[in-house]
Parts: structure tokens; sequence; C-alpha cells
């Protein structure tokens, strides 16, 4: 009886597993068969390339081929030694119906230098075995460039002179929200920042602004930008050093005449613009011991462009001087003064000047003479040889 009853259980035991077993074989191939048509469609980062400690989102898009099963999936991941995962794996169930695309997100940190990463995307399946797809991330530190085009060769103090710059992305991305801020201590910057905004791969912006420096000191370029959400800078130092530009006007004084009546000295001359730019109000005066008087105490001779000239004359008394200062002033586009000084001889020159009347007198006189003296000279020679 006991016999009978074993072999009944032993064998309801074994229809059982063979049932089971038929299930299993017939829902298995099915269940392979479709997560095989499960595939990585595309993948996105933001950004395109990072730099080392940047963060950023990494998009993985999954699509079932399949068009007429869906499929359950319920565990993603992505992420290796260089680029880790921040965000939590996706570990609840999504189900992925047939020609459709589900889209998976994941934060992850670049903690690896300059190269090329491969990052591996998990997808678990409920039914079947995992599917993995190694993804493309690049690191890259190369900043954005900044570039001087164009620059006054040497500065001066309170002169306005404009900069003209670059600024270049050489980056295999774009970058965003670039802005070039322009500083520097007793610099006065117009504008002080400029807004360039989104810069593409490869692109370059041409910028250009003003400075007046009060000192020698150096500016200051830095240029901002985020690479996704990170945020970079890169900075310049331009030197703002003093000296002679060799473009700004040169007006020189030439073709002096000095001449003095009634105590009134009265000198003229040119003034001739040997420079590149404009000379803007030029004015010639006499300084003291020189006493100006009228009619000419100063004279303008107002804008001289270059190899322009213009005459002057300015009018003064002076006592016991050998030579007085003669000033040149003009200004520039900007308004800023400009003056030299010229000294002249008036001592020597002005006594000449003076006796110069009496002797334009004695000319004609002294001519008349030498001339009687010759003709009798000349009578008296031939007088003596035609008595002989």
């Amino acid at each position: 009886m006991k016999n009978t009853r074993y072999i009944l259980l032993t064998a309801l035991f074994l229809i059982l597993c063979t049932g089971i077993g038929t299930v299993s074989a017939f829902q298995t191939p099915e269940s392979i068969i479709a997560a095989g048509n499960v595939y990585v469609s595309n993948v996105t980062s933001d950004p395109a390339s990072y730099f080392t400690a940047d963060t950023g989102t990494i998009m993985v898009y999954v699509t079932n081929g399949n068009s007429d099963t869906s499929v359950v999936v319920n565990h993603a991941t992505i992420g290796d030694n260089n680029i880790r995962l921040l965000s939590t794996p996706y570990d609840s169930s999504a189900n992925i119906g047939p020609l459709q695309t589900q889209s998976f997100a994941f934060s992850v940190s670049a903690d690896a230098r300059d190269g090329t990463y491969y990052p591996t995307f998990s997808l678990s399946f409920r039914d079947a075995d995992s599917l993995y797809y190694r993804a493309v991330i690049l690191v890259d530190n190369t900043p954005l460039e900044l570039t001087i085009i164009d620059k006054p060769d040497t500065f001066a103090q309170g002169k306005r002179e404009t900069i003209y710059m670059q600024v270049a992305n050489p980056r295999k991305n774009d970058v965003r929200s670039v802005i070039l801020e322009v500083a520097g201590t007793g610099i006065t910057a117009t504008p002080e920042k400029i807004f360039i905004g989104n810069l593409a791969s490869g692109a370059k912006m041409m910028v250009n602004f003003t400075v007046i420096p009060d000192r020698e000191t150096p500016l200051v370029l830095t240029a901002t930008y985020n690479n996704g959400n990170n945020p970079h800078k890169v900075r310049m130092y331009l030197p703002m050093v003093f000296g002679i530009d060799k473009k700004q006007a040169n007006p020189v004084v030439s073709n002096i005449q000095i001449k003095s009546e009634g105590g009134i000295y009265h000198i003229t001359g040119d003034v001739n613009n040997a420079g590149l730019e404009t000379a803007n109000t030029v004015m010639v005066t006499s300084l003291s011991p020189a006493d100006p008087q009228d009619p000419y105490k100063t004279y303008v001779v107002g804008a001289l462009k270059p190899d322009d000239f213009g005459s002057f004359e300015v009018t003064f008394s002076a006592n016991k001087t050998a030579s007085i200062p003669l000033q040149l002033s003009y200004k520039d586009s900007d308004g800023n003064l400009y003056t030299s000084l010229q000294d002249v001889k008036i001592s020597v020159l002005g006594t000449s000047s003076q006796n110069s009347g009496t002797l334009n007198l004695l000319f004609p006189i002294i001519a008349v003479v030498i001339i009687v003296g010759a003709c009798i000279g000349g009578w008296y020679f031939y007088f003596r040889r035609n008595k002989k």
C-alpha cells in the first residue's frame, strides 16, 4: 500500500515538473527573441566634451525594435572609473512598447584627464539577459583663446586708445554665455563687459573696447563661459607701458624770424605737423620772462592734418633777457592737451633787427660813394696814363 502511494506521488510530481518545464520552454525563447530586438539607438552628452572634473548629463535612448511585443526592463546604469555616475541607477521596472523608444538620463562626473573614454551602459530585462553598450565620452581641457589683433605701440597717461581683440573657441563643442571683462587698477575701460553669448566649436568673435590709463599697470582681460553648466574662465594680461606714440600728431615750429619795433618783439614762423594724426587747436604763445602784448598775445593756428602747416605771429616785450621760451600746444581727438617749449634767442637777433633800419638807409649812400670813388679812381688812372 505504501509502495503504491509512493509510486503515485512520484508520478504526480513528474507530471507537474514536466508541465512546468513545457511552459518554461515555451516562454523563454519568445522573451529572449523579443529582448534581442531591443537596442541603443542614440547617446548624447551635455556638454559634448568635458573639462576634467566637469559634471554633465548623458542621455541614452533605447528602442524596442519589435513590431508587436512589449519588453519589460528593470535596471539601467552607466559609468566606469573615469566617468563616474552621480545619479541613482534606474531600478524600477519599465515597459517599452513595440517600436517605442525609452530615454535614460544619468548625471556623471568626468574624473579623468584629456582623452576618449567608454563608460558602459547596462540594461537588465525581466525575462532575458542584460544589454550592454559602450558610450563615447570626450575629456578636453582646451580653453578659449584670447588674441590681441591691434593695439597702440605705446600708451600715454590720460589718452584714450582703442584695442581690437579676438575670442576664439578651439574646443570640439560649443560653449555658452561667453562674457569678456576688461579691468585694471587706474584704467577706465569702455565697455567694462562685452557679452558675446554662445560660441560654436571653431568659431571666433571680434570685439573692441577703449581704455584710458592713469598709470603704468597691466590690463586684465578675462573671458568667462559655461561648458555645459560648468563655469570656466581664461585670463590674459596686457602691459600698459607709457611711451611716445609713433602715430600721434607732432607739430614742429620752423622758419622763425624776429624783429623789434618800439620795444615790442614780433616773432613769426610756421608750424608743421610731422605726425600721422590731426593736431587740433594748435596755439603758439610766449612765456615768462616775455610779457605777451597785443595784437598777438596768443596765436591760434587751428587744426593741422598730417603734413599740413600754418603760419603764426606772437608779440611780446622783454627786458634784459637773451632768450624767451615759445610754447606750442595742441589737443588730440579726445581733448588731451600736449605742450612743448622751444627757446628763441632775441638779444643778438633783436639788436640786429633794431639796427636793420639804419643799415638799410646807409646801403644806398655807401653804394654811391663806392661808385663815385671807382669813377674818380678810373679817371685818375686814365689821366696819368695819357699824360705819360
